[in-house]
């Protein structure tokens, strides 16, 4: 199989991320530097940063409840708390799918499936995401408006968003906003845009999953139903 797909199914990253990694130079084959696009088996000797790379055998998905100030890398270098570091438990080698800020909370999720973390972020599955969103100042119907039928940002005008307003007051509003778009720090910048500043954001469901009951730090394995509505074209 491709090498990228190797390294993903082993849980080191998405495919698209093992892809940087062989550029980088930090994948060997049989002891001489990886590249681009060529062929492995199990047989080979495939090491990254010199650890010897094994196919995991069983494949995994779980949802977590990233809490506020945690990062979403598993980069070694990095001193500060890591998502990873809730599945020291878990002996699966894990990594994350997509991203969530560092100062967000919410809904994320972490896999050794290659496969299901590149159809998750391909553009085909996109699934809405929901927030719930703690910000400063009151959402008048002019923003709420705005927001439903796009506002303009420095990297283009956004998709329409689905918008509930769910309390307002006069120096601090809370809403809910489901989008389908995945930029940088999207909704953060949507409302500041408008004049708000986001003082709490916290993900609550992707797709037809969601955090429920879970409290931050908590994790669970998600269901074969679960993956397969993920997979799916419908929502």
């Amino acid at each position: 199989m491709r090498l990228q797909k190797f390294l993903a199914d082993a849980g080191i990253a998405s495919r698209r991320k093992c892809e940087e990694l062989i550029k980088e130079g930090r994948v060997t084959v049989n002891g001489a530097a990886a590249e681009l696009g060529c062929t492995v088996t199990e047989d080979d000797c495939v090491l990254f940063d010199g650890v010897r790379v094994r196919p995991s055998a069983q494949k995994v998905v779980y949802a977590f409840y990233k809490p506020k100030n945690v990062i979403c890398t598993s980069s070694e270098k990095e001193d500060r708390i890591k998502v990873i570091d809730y599945f020291k438990d878990v002996p699966e080698r894990l990594y994350t799918v997509g991203r969530l800020d560092y100062d967000s909370e919410g809904l994320i999720f972490l896999t050794n499936d290659g496969d299901f973390a590149e159809k998750l972020m391909h553009p085909r599955y996109m699934k809405t995401k929901t927030y719930r969103v703690l910000c400063t100042g009151e959402i008048s119907k002019r923003d709420e408006r705005t927001l439903m039928n796009g506002v303009i940002l420095d990297d283009g005008i956004t998709a329409p968003a689905v918008v509930r307003v769910t309390k307002n007051g006069a120096e601090r509003s809370e809403l809910m906003i489901s989008i389908h778009e995945g930029r940088n720090r999207q909704v953060r910048r949507m409302l500041e845009a408008l004049g708000h500043k986001t003082i709490r954001l916290c993900r609550i469901a992707i797709g037809g999953v969601s955090l429920g009951r879970m409290k931050p730090g908590e994790k669970r394995l998600l269901t074969e139903e679960e993956i397969r509505g993920f997979l799916s074209d419908e929502e």
